[in-house]
């Protein structure tokens, strides 16, 4: 039978990376739950296994469930009868099979039910399951939610919700609104403390653009505070369908990712409970639900490629033109190889950023014990910096590759691909969501180029350098070399620019901090395909994506090197036409 993880060496390549040590040791604290808890593992190699066994069953599950549900899923989609949503026949086949599997909550500590599971293996479920079908990708994806109460709310509400995520409770985070999309300070839905019922609030109000909006626990975004309306009177919540007080009131009928229900809701005196401390819902909360969500449209980017990549694999394989099979024209596979390095490129980001979060959250967890020593602090600050800054370059470059994979992937399949006979023909509508939500690609550059101006993605760049690679890489590290030195040069320039108008650092914000993913995706590539084991495997690949990148980079450079402080003038002559009804 199929298996999506054991026919994907690059995830087992990851899971064996050298920092899972230090995460497994940080998230077992000593392998204290052994003697408690029989499936605990024993030590490094036991917890490992564990991880590979889970990864193995999800990997049957969407091979052989999920994958082939997936056409009827898009055909039916979800439905709203009596104000609930019912799902599509084959999404509640894939939710009930892998809550049978008791695979949800996984990453969640032992006593609430979940597996302690690393975020590693867990996003490489996400990836698993985009592959499979990107829209149930977001219902399994929302399992974010548990991690955001288990990290900030109170140990009686933990208790409450949590156990209810392993035996296969569905969640949703409903922050958006009609008037507040990206601009979440503006959220006014209402909460208000229920005189009836100490510790319990009241929520009204509209929500619009909610996945999996009729989810079993929502975390809520609401106006706490009368009389505020910036971001300091925002407040978390979270709230339980079993009260019926949120009714759906439609569907959004959307081009892609179909399976997942994206509903428009209103809320009517909805008991609540406040999560965390009042007016920290957006500043706090929010953000690091955000932060998460962020990784989480990360994987379900790459299982997009990873599916696109083998449907246009498979089908230059099959397709012939001219007496023989079209893989074998250099335009396709000229497309295919770059479709391969793209992908793996993304994948090499996606669990590198994955990493750094796992460090630093399991030093957020620790300290919730105990009391961190300097070296501890010191190294969870680190951690965290680092996540800050790869998140939303994980978001942009993932996002924006799943667009241009599938893209191509459908190229390749020609007139065909443009039928809904081949699976392609979804895959590429559901791609093009992935640079939308949880934060645009614009408003990932927005929060990327803060690694750039403190200095973050150079302090990389240049640890990546001390690291040589084999002999057969050496041209592609010197290109790398260079390419750090162009990025040193378009940062100076910019800065200088911009201080003779500020509004030049937005305005390039976005070259740089993509010559600054180029650099640090290229280093990447290079690490694996210098691996003595397996770095044949990823060569190819690498040379690809760096001289992609060099070209890229170099065009960045002479475009900034050309800017004077008037070139915004030009642009800003938009703001002057008038638009006609």
């Amino acid at each position: 039978m199929a298996n999506f993880f054991l026919d994907n060496k690059d995830l087992q390549y990851h899971l064996g990376h050298p920092l899972m040590k230090k995460i497994v040791d940080l998230k077992e604290q000593g392998f204290r739950d052994k003697d408690q808890y029989d499936y605990a593992p024993v030590d490094f190699e036991d917890a490992i296994d564990s991880y590979k066994r889970v990864l193995e069953i999800v990997g049957d599950v969407t091979a052989n469930t999920i994958a082939p549900n997936a056409d009827s899923v898009d055909k039916e989609g979800p439905r709203v009868e009596n104000d609930r949503v019912i799902y599509a026949r084959g999404t509640q086949e894939n939710h009930d099979m892998l809550t049978q599997a008791g695979v949800y909550g996984i990453s969640l500590p032992r006593r609430f039910g979940g597996l302690n599971f690393p975020l590693v293996p867990y996003v490489m479920t996400c990836e698993l399951v985009s592959r499979a079908d990107a829209g149930f990708g977001n219902i399994w994806g929302l399992q974010d939610c548990a991690e955001t109460l288990h990290e900030f709310a109170s140990e009686e509400i933990n208790a409450e919700f949590l156990p209810q995520i392993n035996k296969g409770a569905t969640a949703a985070m409903d922050l958006t609104e009609p008037d507040a999309g990206s601009d979440l300070q503006a959220v006014m839905l209402k909460a208000t403390p229920n005189p009836d019922k100490p510790g319990e609030w009241l929520l009204n109000g509209v929500k619009r653009f909610i996945t999996n909006g009729d989810g079993d626990i929502s975390l809520v975004l609401a106006r706490s505070e009368e009389g505020t309306t910036d971001a300091r009177g925002l407040s978390l919540f979270v709230y339980d369908k079993k009260n019926m007080a949120v009714k759906v009131r439609r569907i959004e009928h959307k081009l892609g990712i179909i399976g997942s229900p994206t509903c428009e809701l209103v809320f009517t005196n909805a008991p609540a409970k406040l999560v965390g401390d009042r007016k920290m819902g957006l500043i706090k909360y929010v953000m690091a639900l955000m932060n998460s969500a962020r990784l989480g449209i990360g994987a379900q980017s790459v299982g997009i490629m990873e599916a696109a990549y083998r449907e246009a694999l498979k089908y230059a394989h099959e397709r012939e033109q001219f007496g023989k099979p079209i893989i074998q024209f250099p335009a396709v596979y000229e497309l295919l190889t770059n479709m391969k390095a793209r992908l793996q490129a993304s994948r090499a980001l996606l669990y590198e950023t994955a990493r750094f979060v796992d460090v630093y959250k399991n030093y957020f967890h620790i300290e919730k014990e105990r009391k961190l020593t300097k070296e501890e602090r010191d190294e969870m600050k680190k951690y965290q910096k680092l996540a800050d800054a790869y998140t939303p370059l994980l978001k942009l470059f993932s996002s924006e590759y799943s667009n241009s994979v599938a893209y191509d992937a459908l190229q390749i399949h020609g007139g065909s691909g443009f039928m809904k006979d081949y699976a392609i023909e979804r895959i590429y509508r559901d791609a093009r969501i992935t640079t939308i939500y949880e934060g645009t690609s614009q408003l990932q550059v927005v929060a990327a180029i803060r690694g750039v101006t403190t200095g973050v993605l150079l302090g990389q760049m240049q640890g990546y350098e001390a690291i040589k690679p084999v002999a057969e890489m050496e041209n592609q590290y010197r290109t790398l070399v260079a390419m750090r030195q162009q990025y040193e040069e378009a940062v100076k320039n910019v800065h200088e620019l911009s201080s003779q108008d500020s509004e030049l650092l937005d305005f390039h914000a976005r070259r740089l901090v993509e010559m600054g993913g180029y650099i640090i995706m290229g280093h990447l590539m290079l690490q694996q395909a210098s691996d003595p084991e397996v770095g044949e495997n990823y060569r190819i690949s690498a040379i690809a994506f760096i001289k992609e990148g060099e070209a890229k980079c170099n065009a960045h450079l002479t475009y900034i090197k050309g800017s004077d402080p008037d070139s915004l003038g030009y642009f800003k002559m938009v703001l002057d036409e008038n638009v006609e009804a």
